[in-house]
C-alpha cells in the first residue's frame, strides 16, 4: 500500500471507521497519550483494578481457603491458558499459565533436549540467533552445559538451512525478533527442522497478542510467551507454556512440583507427572497476578466479535 499521499485527515477518517476503535475504551490511558510500548509493558485494562480488589477483599478476605474451590482459583492456570490458546492457534487443554517466561523456557527447552538425547544422542546442537533476547540465550547456555550440548548462534537467518543437519537437536527462535521486528516463517522453519530430525521451540513474547500465531497449523513442538507485554497482564505477569499434544505425555520437564503431580492432593512422596500440559505447572499459582492477567487477555479476545486478529491483519494490503 502506498502511504506517501496519506494525510492526517485520511488517518483520522480511517480511525473513525475502524470497527476496533471502541476497544480502546477497555484501557486506562493518560489523556492525549498514544502508547506504542506494548512490546515492553502492556496497557492497564480498566477491569483489572476492580478484579484484583475483588480477589483481595472478597475471595481472599472473605472466602479465605474456600476460594480455591468456590472461586475457581485452582483452575486458573488452565482457564487462562485456554483463553491464551485462542490467540496462538492452540486447542483447549494445550496451554498452561505458570511461572515466568525464563522458567517456562527452561522447562520446554530441557524437555526438548531430553527427548532428543533419548532418541539420538548424537544430536547435541541448539541453534538460535545472536540477536535473540538475552534471557533465552542465557537459559540455552545453561541447558547446553547440563545436557552436554552446544549452542550455535547465527547472525543471519540465511544461515539456518545449513545448520539443519544430523547434529541438530533444537531450533530455538523468538517468533518476532525484539531488536528488529523481523517475523520468522514459523511453519516453514518448523517443517525444515522436522525434516532434519530436530525439534522447534518458539518464544512468542513479541508475537502473542500482537500478530496472528497458529502453533498447530505450524506443527510447532514447544512454545512459551509472557503475559506482561501484548497480553496486558501487568508488570511481572505470569507466563504461559504450550506443548504439542504429540509430546505432552512424553515430555519430562525438570522443575517438577506438587501441582504438576498426577494427584497433587494425595501429598505422596513419590512424583508422578500429571497428564498432558498440567505437568508443566510447578508450584502454587500466583493468584493475584493471574487474575490481572485474565483481564488483559480478555481485552484481546474482545476483538473476536470483529473477526479476530487474523481477519484484521488480512486488511493490511488494502
Amino acid at each position: 500500500m502506498n502511504t506517501s499521499n496519506i494525510s492526517r485527515q485520511d488517518c483520522l477518517a480511517r480511525d473513525q471507521a475502524d470497527p476496533l476503535r471502541g476497544l480502546k475504551d477497555q484501557f486506562e490511558l493518560p489523556a492525549d497519550v498514544i502508547y506504542l510500548d506494548g512490546n515492553s509493558l502492556g496497557v492497564l485494562p480498566r477491569a483489572t483494578l476492580g478484579r484484583v480488589q475483588q480477589v483481595i477483599s472478597q475471595e481472599w478476605g472473605q472466602g479465605l481457603i474456600k476460594s480455591w474451590n468456590d472461586a475457581g482459583w485452582i483452575d486458573l492456570p488452565e482457564r487462562i491458558g485456554n483463553k491464551i490458546g485462542r490467540l496462538i492457534g492452540a486447542k483447549p487443554g494445550e496451554t498452561i499459565v505458570a511461572d515466568s517466561t525464563s522458567l517456562n523456557l527452561y522447562k520446554v527447552l530441557s524437555a526438548a533436549l531430553t527427548l532428543q538425547r533419548e532418541a539420538d544422542p548424537a544430536r547435541t546442537v541448539i541453534v538460535s540467533e545472536r540477536s535473540n533476547f538475552p534471557t533465552d540465550l542465557y537459559i540455552a547456555q545453561s541447558l547446553a552445559q547440563q545436557h552436554g550440548a552446544r549452542l550455535h548462534l547465527i547472525d543471519d537467518v540465511a544461515e539456518i538451512p545449513g545448520l539443519l543437519n544430523q547434529e541438530l537437536a533444537v531450533l530455538m527462535l523468538t517468533h518476532v525478533n525484539y531488536r528488529t521486528g523481523y517475523q520468522h516463517d514459523m511453519a516453514t522453519l518448523t517443517a525444515a527442522t522436522h525434516t532434519a530430525g530436530g525439534l522447534a521451540v518458539w518464544d512468542l513474547a513479541h508475537s502473542a497478542g500482537a500478530v496472528p500465531v497458529d502453533l498447530n497449523a505450524a506443527n510447532a513442538d514447544f512454545a512459551i510467551g509472557c503475559g506482561y507485554k501484548y497480553l496486558n497482564g501487568g508488570p511481572g505477569a505470569p507466563s504461559f507454556a504450550w506443548v504439542n499434544p504429540r509430546w505432552a505425555d512424553q515430555a519430562q520437564q525438570p522443575l517438577v512440583g506438587w501441582l504438576g503431580h498426577a494427584a497433587p492432593f494425595q501429598f505422596s512422596t513419590d512424583y508422578q507427572p500429571a497428564a498432558g500440559i498440567k505437568r508443566f505447572v510447578c508450584g502454587t499459582p500466583a493468584l493475584l497476578s493471574m487474575s490481572a492477567l485474565e483481564c488483559g487477555v480478555d481485552t484481546l479476545l474482545a476483538a473476536e466479535q470483529f473477526g479476530g486478529m487474523a481477519a484484521r491483519f488480512g486488511q493490511c494490503d488494502e
